[in-house]
């Protein structure tokens, strides 16, 4: 996965709207998915896409962040908190409220962690818990 050239600092990264943070980790999830099936297949552009697209959606996120959910720190959980509950500009065209609600918690998560520079933490969520 690409790296910041630099991190930020935890009371800066900390006072970043949750949204902003989810801006991001929508970026980080989407590099994580993509590389992960361009690793594990040989499809063509075509079919890659729409695998991604299974996975890169807020009903399939929020079932993930599920999963994930035990696994996440005190300050990972506030972060999602914040987030699922902030007042957002757009709404899913296909996910529930509360589906979306809790897809932008969990991308919020990835964006704060990847401007800390939390690369390995990351990684051990999005494979669940499971070291590579």
């Amino acid at each position: 996965m690409f790296r910041l050239l630099d991190k930020m600092d935890k009371t800066r990264a900390e006072n970043i709207s949750p949204v902003v943070l989810a801006f991001i980790g929508d970026a980080v999830y989407s590099l994580f998915v993509r590389e992960k099936l361009v690793f594990s297949s040989d499809y063509k552009t075509g079919e890659l896409n729409k695998l991604a697209t299974k996975e890169v959606n807020a009903a399939a996120q929020a079932s993930f962040v599920k999963e994930i959910m035990p696994l996440l720190t005190e300050e990972e959980v506030a972060v999602y908190k914040r987030a699922r509950n902030a007042k957002k500009a757009t709404k899913s065209k296909s996910a529930s409220v509360a589906e979306y609600n809790m897809s932008t918690g969990f991308e919020a998560v990835l964006g704060y962690l990847y401007i800390l520079g939390e690369y390995d933490r990351i990684n051990n969520l999005l494979n669940k818990g499971n070291d590579l």
